[in-house]
């Protein structure tokens, strides 16, 4: 059976999730289809407001990669990326981003600052957005219902 990048990321929500952490999980799958990294958030765990999914995800992908530059790569995330996030994706030249839930408060690609559609953004991914939506969204509101 081939590989759920997207299901791979949901399991790192539920992980995280498990951690205490935001459920959000992210892939970066390599331009042959291999799987280069996966994580969940962590920024509780690393006491690092940066720790976001994406942006672990990111860097194990570059370093294992051993480049700075993710040409060709994938990345799926459980959320929308935040404007940070999405700056990163940016900086990191990634080919197509999928994400799950959409964000109207926090996103930063299809709501909030729509960084990628910014006049200085430089390098802009394809974007596809909604990819198990509802099962994204149950883990979050499921997530912060049990906090309130």
């Amino acid at each position: 059976m081939p590989m759920d990048p997207m299901a791979i990321a949901l399991e790192e929500a539920r992980a995280a999730a498990a951690r205490g952490e935001v459920p959000v999980g992210a892939v970066v799958v390599g331009p042959d289809g291999t799987l280069l990294a996966r994580a969940g958030n962590r920024t509780e765990q690393d006491t690092d407001a940066s720790a976001h999914a994406e942006m672990l995800a990111l860097r194990a992908a570059a370093h294992a990669l051993g480049s700075p530059r993710l040409v060709g790569c994938d990345l799926y995330v459980t959320l929308e990326p935040c404007p940070m996030c999405a700056g990163a994706i940016s900086l990191f030249r990634i080919r197509r981003a999928v994400f799950g839930a959409y964000d109207e408060k926090g996103g930063g690609v299809e709501h909030g600052a729509r960084v990628f559609a910014a006049p200085s953004c430089l390098h802009r991914p394809e974007v596809i957005g909604g990819v198990r939506e509802s099962e994204a969204a149950a883990l979050l509101r499921d997530f912060f219902r049990a906090r309130r």
